[in-house]
């Protein structure tokens, strides 16, 4: 079972709602995902990309098996600043992503981060998710849950589960390499005991 997520600009507001880009609607107790980064003998911590979040309620339906949670949000941050064009970025994509799980789906507000000196959100406009039952467990596209379209991913993940598939995408600038995919994978007993810490990322690219 896999689940295919398309996006689409949009006027409304998103806050609360499943959306990719945008600021996440973390919780006020819930930091911010950074890296700590090395510049010489001092160190500074640089934010992780925010990809998405998506309120469980929206994909249920499509998650006969309970794999994820059906209620409450999940959160995705990934170290893909280069990719999307910052090539001066301090991360690379040996970085762990980030995935954050709560309970909380109401009363949430959009976490605040600007450019240095401005008043300028970091973040791109948000788009709405749109989720669908996919046609195979493995396919192009950005997915959640089935199996990585790379065979190269799957043989060097066993007994990995992918919670996440991230695809290139033109319009967004996004580009791995010269062509390529970013995945969420978790250990299989680790998303069954919702242990988010577990996750890895995993880059496949040309």
């Amino acid at each position: 079972m896999a689940i295919k997520i398309t996006t689409r600009q949009t006027g409304l507001c998103m806050t609360g709602r499943s959306h990719w880009w945008g600021a996440p609607d973390l919780p006020e107790d819930v930091p911010y995902p950074c890296v700590e980064v090395m510049d010489g003998y001092e160190s500074y911590y640089e934010p992780l990309t925010f990809v998405c979040q998506i309120r469980c309620s929206d994909i249920a339906r499509l998650d006969p098996e309970n794999l994820l949670p059906h209620s409450g949000m999940l959160y995705f941050f990934a170290p893909i600043d280069y990719f999307l064009g910052e090539y001066d970025s301090p991360l690379d994509y040996h970085e762990l992503p980030v995935v954050i799980f709560s309970e909380k789906e109401n009363g949430l507000k959009p976490y605040r981060m600007c450019w240095e000196g401005t008043d300028e959100s970091i973040f791109r406009p948000a788009e709405e998710m749109i989720f669908s039952r996919a046609q195979c467990r493995c396919g192009d596209g950005h997915m959640l849950l089935g199996e990585p379209y790379q065979e190269e991913i799957r043989d060097s993940n066993p007994g990995y589960v992918q919670l996440l598939q991230i695809d290139e995408d033109d319009r967004w600038g996004l580009r791995f390499h010269d062509c390529g995919t970013y995945y969420f994978l978790i250990p299989a007993q680790d998303l069954k005991e919702r242990r988010w810490n577990r996750v890895r990322g995993a880059l496949f690219f040309f």
